[in-house]
């Protein structure tokens, strides 16, 4: 445990890469000669008759006379000599491996450099920048992938967040200017009446009203995002049927017709988030119809899931603006569209409730018009 204040001394790791390398292999060196020299010390008998030197060189013909060396007369003059030269072997094998050991460290650590040169300028904001490390596939490679995904995912969830911010301060800046226009030209008018002033409150209120649905659904996208779920076994069919049932008025009025949902199954996870998930689905398959069309609600068990399946006879809606829709303030035919269309959040809101089961939300255009939405929830154990 380092105490506090206390300052962090650490080598660099290149260094004790290096120093791992040379130390293995000196400690090698070093153990080797240690049991030679024991060897040679304790194990053989044997003795030194002659003086050993070193003999006569001919060179040109005319033989040099002896050299001297190093007399050895006795087995310990044998040994010191081995020793001797066992340990300057031992230095320069430590010196070489040193060397070594500092090249092949500083290869391996260049990846990380480069991964660390990339989180630099990804602290500083520049998400566009990758890694890219090629080479063969190791845990460096690994490493750098996943940092390259990581910058992606980080790229694709703040460009998210600054359309959910612009979408939102357009969402709710709309009404206020609305109701100041409201309000400046009844105002500016001297012969207003009490009618007129009435008439202006009352267009007043539906703005406010609107922009107290358009706050409460961004609060409702909050919650579902905070990942706080009560889970249990939720029975779908009869909460399926009772949005179905609350629709029904609008559905009517929208000349829309809406059955009573089909099939049935039970999932696992927060019956309130998942109410208000199918109620979004069901809302949006009537708002986002034709008159004379068509919306149903089908539930069912899909590959181990309880599968909520709901589809409409709305307009055609392009493969290519799928994925926008789950984006808050995205409506099928375009953001700006009129305010009885919705807020564009309940598919943002479904897909959360989707992540925050461990789900999954799949949208398929149909062939005339309007979509098929499967929205795919832990379907729960079946008890006996």
């Amino acid at each position: 445990m380092r105490l506090p204040g206390s300052r962090d001394r650490r080598l660099p790791i290149r260094v004790r890469l290096t120093l791992s390398y040379a130390g293995m292999v000196t400690g090698c060196g070093a153990a080797f000669t240690a049991i030679v020299y024991l060897f040679m010390r304790f194990v053989p008998s044997y003795l030194i008759i002659e003086d050993v030197r070193l003999p006569a060189v001919t060179v040109s013909g005319r033989a040099s006379p002896p050299t001297d060396g190093v007399a050895i007369t006795s087995p310990t003059d044998f040994l010191q000599v081995l020793l001797a030269v066992s340990l300057v072997a031992v230095v320069v094998l430590a010196v070489l491996s040193g060397v070594v050991g500092w090249i092949v460290a500083g290869r391996i650590i260049e990846p990380l450099a480069v991964i660390n040169a990339a989180a630099t300028r990804a602290a500083t904001g520049d998400l566009d920048h990758r890694v890219g490390l090629e080479g063969p596939r190791d845990e460096i490679r690994d490493l750098s992938d996943t940092f390259d995904r990581m910058l992606a995912s980080l790229q694709r969830a703040f460009a998210t967040h600054r359309r959910f911010a612009a979408n939102a301060s357009h969402e709710l800046r709309t009404p206020l200017a609305t109701t100041k226009t409201m309000i400046d030209v009844t105002l500016a008018d001297p012969d207003s009446d009490a009618g007129e002033l009435r008439a202006l409150a009352e267009r007043v209120r539906e703005v406010n009203q609107s922009s107290i649905e358009t706050v409460d659904a961004l609060l409702d996208l909050a919650d579902v995002d905070s990942g706080a779920l009560a889970r249990g076994p939720v029975d779908l069919a009869p909460i399926a049927a009772a949005v179905v049932r609350d629709l029904s008025a609008e559905a009517r009025s929208a000349n829309v017709d809406l059955p009573a949902p089909a099939g049935g199954t039970t999932a696992v996870g927060d019956p309130v988030l998942i109410r208000q998930a199918i109620s979004n689905l069901a809302r949006n398959a009537v708002r986002h119809n034709r008159s004379g069309g068509r919306a149903s609600v089908v539930l069912s068990a899909h590959n181990g899931s309880a599968r909520v399946t709901v589809t409409n006879t709305g307009p055609p809606v392009s493969p290519a603006s799928l994925e926008s829709l789950t984006e808050p303030f995205v409506r099928g035919a375009g953001r700006a569209l009129t305010r009885k269309s919705g807020h564009g959040l309940g598919l943002a809101i479904v897909s959360g409730v989707a992540s925050a089961h461990d789900g999954e939300l799949r949208l398929h255009p149909n062939p005339d018009g309007g979509l098929t939405v499967h929205l795919d929830l832990p379907r729960a154990a079946p008890t006996g």
